[in-house]
């Protein structure tokens, strides 16, 4: 309400008078430059400029039908313009001295007119219309009469041979002084002026002659602007002397006064068809409203009584018949300027009570017929007294408010006083709560009162309400205010709170239990709980009266009634839900179409993702409330249609929570996860896949040894194990273990290849057990885990259609399995890489094969299949054993010699250009020297703990026995590369921002700046393959740096709130020049604007507030934002003078936290990239903590 939408800026001086049009797009302006200029507001530019007036153009005003344009100006003259053809039609002189203001007749071809010459004048402009609306023509001898008549009745002499084109017809003169405006009556033949005399003349007109009626007299300075209200007997007139005034029309006497302490006033304008009218002052303008324009009305049972056009009506909702009752024109005492506030029915005596707001309020009593006449009644025996409200009470009994003496006096319905009831101080209205109970509200809080025990008997703390709605049954109450809403029980017991931008116009409740509200443009529903939303959206404000079923009922400004047609299966839906009424949530959800992010948003809230699902297509939304709700079936559906490695293993991970492996398997062949797989069927005793496994990580050239090594260990081939590490040159551990395996031969032929002759000694154990998995005794791979029996949920199986059975309702092994074998066959095979789809021929050389799919009922080769023909194993080589002690040919008989060993992987990390794989190898100090060299750090102290953590992620440790000591192995990825396991990647760096995001959105700025510090700390230690991932990274730096300063800066505006506002304004404001996301940046701007507002640096706030305009807030806070923008706009000047400069670019000095501004010498840390002072070089960096200021470096490496 009331925002700045655009400027028009062309004139070269004040403007002094503008109009827009009725139907075009289109305004007109008068100024001082002389000038009148037509504007396109729509298309935000100056159509046309009309140059002729030689002075200051007071008023311009557009024709309600032709395409004319008057102006009047300080040249004397009034012109008429057509608008059209860009022409000046006509030119009216007569004045002596400035003419302040000329405007058409809403209806006749008059013109009136307003002059310091201290008259007013009438002009007919009949002739014109004559001239322009068809082909010239030369006078008539009626046009001669007619300016004859005009002549004299004006006092002059007709003019026979000039113009007949605009005559005068009336000149008013009773004014003392020059007369500033004068104003037609939009049907009366009245007009109303308002001079320097600080009077108001009110003048008749007729077809002969005009005369003045009566002066309104109250104005102590120069009556400025003056017109007729458009719909009641009111004159309003602003003034000089800081006061709009309101009068009586008919007895010529004042009814209101408005003042303004500060400001004089100059003109007002009414809206053609709303109650709104507008006042121009000194500072701005104001928009104000005369009356109420909610109608008085009251629902009892299946029927409204309300007041329109003072005729008592009724309403049936159920068969629509709408009858005038009794007519109150002849019987009412209001006076003008007061307005019906209220109405209260009693159903026993069958009469009303009607409220009338006015200086002291007023009540009437009528008796309204039991039948429904055809013709409105007139009103009989009308009781009538003073009070603020008035309400029945009980059947013959009602309540007066009498504020003044903080009282309510019990009258009865001979309107005479039968109790006198003290009520607490400070109340402002009364409200009906039932039978001999009342609601009265005070500033504070509402009460609950008991007129017969004479107390209250609850209380609420809330402020501002306007109206109550009791619900049918009496058991709730909706307490509104101007933009809150409260739910209470008949206890005032609070059950919720609704908070609206908008303001509330009413409400009613739904029969179930609903309160349906309407603002000033939404027709929206709130349930007791809290939970709320839009029904429905409106071109003009209503009152709404009753909801039933799909239709709500209500009363527009006009006191007409509408009906309105809505949808209420939404909040019908969220109620059943709250209820836990699951069968009418099922048939909603079937015979309804509720869609939105809104429903799927409130379900998740609630906790029912299973409901949600139904409602979701995207696949990445409806993944994530399967895994959710535990709808394994509808997650392998949507992962299977976005193929994305992380739903996979998001998938994987959930499944495995289930027990449900079969769908394990399936995702980790998708991913291609051999590591994972090999140990799934190791768990699952699934030997077959297993030894499937050790054959395909022998012909997977990137799966390294570990992959084949761990293979064997789990199916204990002991053969292969010694046979794989001979291949990798350990004969040291190729011969412990064929020798602890007992494996005697194969240990004699270790050592007769390594060259060593005698046997080494081998360590004594006690009670020694070998490294074997043991036998699996129960296999899982035909069926998933077992699970314990839990209740099935309501709605699991609850959207399938009857004698359809879903995946939910089929036994979950054969359901599983089905999708593992789905996902078999829909990838490239069951290793899911064209390098995995292998088979082995019978001499176990590997070739690429398509393999089929392996389920849980597949059949295995036995292991005579697997054997081919290239090994000649056979035992019997047809010769004598040798002798016992006899040497093997070829060994040595000297001491054993092992050999050396092979390059070690720290040598490889050593040689890396990454600190990370110096960390991985254990050298740190080489690891801050390249960090040093490339990023200038000199800080390692905060980085303790993350190298710790990337060095154990490298290493593992196995322990063989208790005697000797542990064997460490380097943990790499097992590529080609030999990488180590990250410890810290770009997407844990991610995941870690986004909490430092919420830690700022919640204000929690130290917590934000040790997180964003983290992430600093982090990146120097993460690797990345790709140049996308580099630029990623470096944009994740930046981001860093602005919110360790912004957050810095955010504290110190809160540490100097108090002792220094000048410093917290200054660090507000250099917050807003951070680069963060645009609601972080909203939340900077509105803060410092607030901060500028409360020092009275009106020109900072108000630069402030155009910055958070343009940003598109939310509602709340662009509402301030408008309103701080007004204000600043009448005094944009700053009370104290800040050490900033907005339209000057600067960077902030980390250390300083003061502006460097374009052209100063800075230096910047050559990591994060902060800029600080000269006088800062070689101090550690504020922002990252990490590295020198000044120092230089050859940049971070990641690849």
């Amino acid at each position: 309400m009331g925002s700045l939408l655009d400027k028009f800026e062309e004139h070269e001086g004040p403007v002094r008078g503008i109009a827009f049009h009725n139907t075009q797009p289109l305004f007109v302006s008068g100024g001082d430059d002389y000038k009148i200029k037509v504007w396109n507001w729509k298309q935000r530019r100056c159509n046309f400029t009309l140059n002729g007036h030689l002075d200051y153009v007071r008023t311009v005003f557009f024709h309600h039908e032709s395409p004319w344009i008057i102006s009047a100006s300080d040249d004397q003259t009034i012109r008429i313009w057509n608008w059209q053809n860009r022409n000046c039609i006509s030119i009216l002189t007569g004045h002596n001295h400035y003419v302040m203001c000329a405007m058409f007749h809403p209806k006749d071809d008059l013109i009136v007119s307003a002059s310091l010459d201290q008259s007013v004048r009438v002009w007919d402009i009949s002739g014109l219309r004559k001239k322009h609306s068809s082909a010239p023509q030369q006078p008539t001898f009626d046009d001669i009469q007619r300016v004859a008549a005009a002549a004299a009745s004006s006092g002059q002499q007709p003019d026979l041979f000039g113009s007949t084109d605009a005559i005068v017809k009336y000149v008013l003169e009773g004014h003392d002084r020059g007369v500033n405006w004068a104003a037609f009556h939009p049907t009366l033949p009245l007009i109303v002026s308002g001079a320097d005399d600080r009077q108001v003349k009110l003048w008749r007109m007729n077809d002969t002659k005009a005369w003045e009626v009566d002066t309104c007299r109250g104005h102590y300075n120069n009556v400025s602007c003056v017109l007729f209200h458009p719909r009641a007997e009111i004159i309003i007139s602003d003034s000089e002397d800081r006061t709009i005034r309101l009068w009586d029309m008919t007895k010529r006497t004042a009814l209101h006064t408005f003042r303004r302490e500060h400001d004089r006033f100059w003109i007002m304008g009414a809206h053609p068809e709303l109650n709104l009218f507008a006042a121009g002052h000194d500072s701005g303008l104001i928009v104000f409203k005369l009356e109420r324009e909610r109608p008085p009305m009251t629902v009892y049972q299946n029927q409204l009584y309300y007041l329109r056009d003072k005729v008592i009506r009724v309403y049936d909702f159920a068969s629509g018949n709408d009858v005038g009752l009794v007519s109150i024109k002849k019987a009412t005492g209001i006076a003008a300027g007061s307005t019906y506030r209220g109405l209260s029915y009693n159903p026993a005596e069958n009469s009303v009570i009607v409220t009338i707001q006015g200086e002291t309020g007023a009540y009437e009593m009528y008796q309204l017929p039991r039948d429904h006449p055809s013709e409105p009644r007139e009103a009989s025996d009308v009781k009538k007294g003073t009070g603020s409200a008035s309400v029945f009470v009980a059947r013959n009994r009602f309540a007066v408010l009498d504020k003044s003496a903080s009282q309510i006096l019990i009258k009865d319905l001979k309107n005479e006083t039968t109790k006198t009831v003290k009520i607490p101080t400070g109340v402002t209205d009364m409200f009906y709560a039932g039978t001999k109970n009342i609601l009265l509200t005070t500033a504070t809080s509402v009460i609950l009162f008991d007129t017969e025990v004479r107390q209250s008997v609850a209380e609420i703390t809330v402020s501002g309400i306007r109206q109550v709605v009791w619900s049918p049954d009496g058991n709730m109450v909706a307490l509104l205010s101007k933009h809150i809403i409260i739910i209470a029980n008949k206890q005032l017991e609070q059950l919720s709170m609704t908070h609206e931008t908008m303001k509330i116009k009413g409400g009613a409740w739904d029969e179930i239990g609903i309160f349906v509200y309407s603002t000033l443009n939404h027709i929206k529903y709130v349930l007791p709980s809290g939970d709320n939303g839009i029904i429905k959206t409106l071109e003009q404000p209503v009152y709404l009266t009753k909801v039933k079923g799909k239709n709500v009922f209500a009363l527009n400004r006009d006191a007409k009634l509408r009906v309105i047609a809505i949808d209420p299966t939404e909040y019908r839906f969220k109620l059943a839900l709250n209820n836990k009424n699951y069968d009418e949530v099922l048939q909603i959800i079937r015979t309804s179409n509720l869609v939105g992010q809104s429903i799927i948003a409130y379900l998740q809230k609630k906790g029912y993702p299973e409901v949600a699902l139904h409602f979701v297509k995207d696949p990445k939304t409806r993944f994530e409330l399967a895994l959710e709700c535990g709808n394994i079936d509808v997650a392998v559906e949507t992962a299977r249609a976005m193929d994305n490695p992380d739903c996979w293993n998001k998938l994987a991970a959930e499944a495995l929570k289930k027990g449900n492996h079969q769908v394990v398997e399936g995702a980790y062949q998708r991913t291609q996860n051999f590591d994972r797989l090999s140990l799934l069927y190791l768990i699952t005793g699934n030997v077959d896949k297993l030894k499937k496994m050790l054959k395909i990580a022998e012909s997977r050239k990137s799966a390294g040894v570990m992959s084949r090594f761990h293979n064997a260990l789990y199916l204990g081939d002991v053969e292969d194990q010694i046979r794989m590490l001979r291949e990798v040159g350990q004969n040291q551990l190729a011969y412990l273990t064929a020798k602890t395996h007992g494996l005697e031969e194969e240990a004699a032929a270790i050592l007769e290849a390594s060259g060593v002759e005698t046997p080494p000694e081998l360590p004594q154990v006690k009670n020694p057990e070998l490294l074997k998995p043991p036998a699996p005794i129960l296999r899982q791979s035909d069926s998933n885990w077992p699970l314990l029996t839990v209740s099935r949920g309501f709605f699991e199986g609850g959207f399938v259609p009857a004698g359809v059975q879903s995946a939910s309702t089929k036994p979950l092994a054969t359901a599983t399995a089905l999708a593992v074998d789905d996902l078999a066959q829909e990838a490239v095979g069951d290793w899911g890489g064209d390098d995995d789809e292998l088979d082995l021929d019978d001499d176990f050389s590997v070739k690429p094969k398509a393999v089929k799919p392996v389920s849980a009922t597949a059949s295995t080769p036995a292991e005579d299949e697997l054997e081919g023909e290239g090994w000649e194993d056979d035992l019997d080589l047809g010769i004598d054993d040798l002798p016992p002690d006899a040497p093997v040919s070829g060994a040595a008989t000297s001491v054993v010699k092992l050999p050396t060993a092979g390059p070690a992987q720290r040598d490889a990390y050593l040689r890396s250009p990454l600190a990370v794989y110096h960390i991985s190898a254990g050298s740190f100090e080489t690891a801050m020297q390249l960090l040093n060299r490339q990023v200038g750090a000199v800080n390692f102290a905060p980085m303790k703990s993350l190298f710790m953590q990337v060095y154990m992620t490298g290493k593992t440790w196995l322990t063989a026995t208790a005697d000797t000591p542990a064997i460490t192995f380097e943990v790499n990825t097992g590529e080609e590369k030999r990488i180590p396991v990250p410890a810290v990647t770009v997407s844990s760096a991610i995941a870690t921002l986004q909490n430092a995001y919420g830690a700022v959105k919640n204000g929690g700025f130290s917590s934000a700046i040790t997180l964003f510090r983290q992430i600093l700390r982090e990146i120097l230690l993460v690797v990345v393959d790709k140049r996308a991932e580099v630029d990623e990274v470096k944009q994740l730096i930046n981001v860093c740096r602005e919110y360790i300063i912004g957050s810095r800066l955010g504290l110190l505006a809160l540490e100097t709130k108090e002792s220094d506002p000048k410093r917290s304004l200054e660090v507000a404001a250099y917050f807003t020049h951070c680069q963060l996301q645009p609601p972080h940046l909203q939340r900077s701007l509105h803060s410092a604007m607030v901060k500028a507002v409360k020092i009275k640096n009106m020109a900072t706030a108000l630069s402030l507030a155009r910055r958070l305009l343009e940003m598109g807030p939310p509602a709340e806070m662009g509402q301030q934002a408008k309103r701080v923008q007004q204000a600043a706009e009448r005094n944009a000047t700053d009370a104290i003078e800040l050490n900033y400069d907005q339209y000057n670019p600067f960077q902030l000095c980390g250390i300083s936290l003061t502006p460097i501004y374009a052209g100063s010498p800075c230096s910047k840390c050559v990591y994060c990239g902060t800029s600080y002072k000269m006088e800062y070089v070689g101090k550690l960096c504020a922002t990252c903590e990490i590295s020198a200021v000044g120092a230089e470096g050859t940049g971070l490496k990641l690849m």
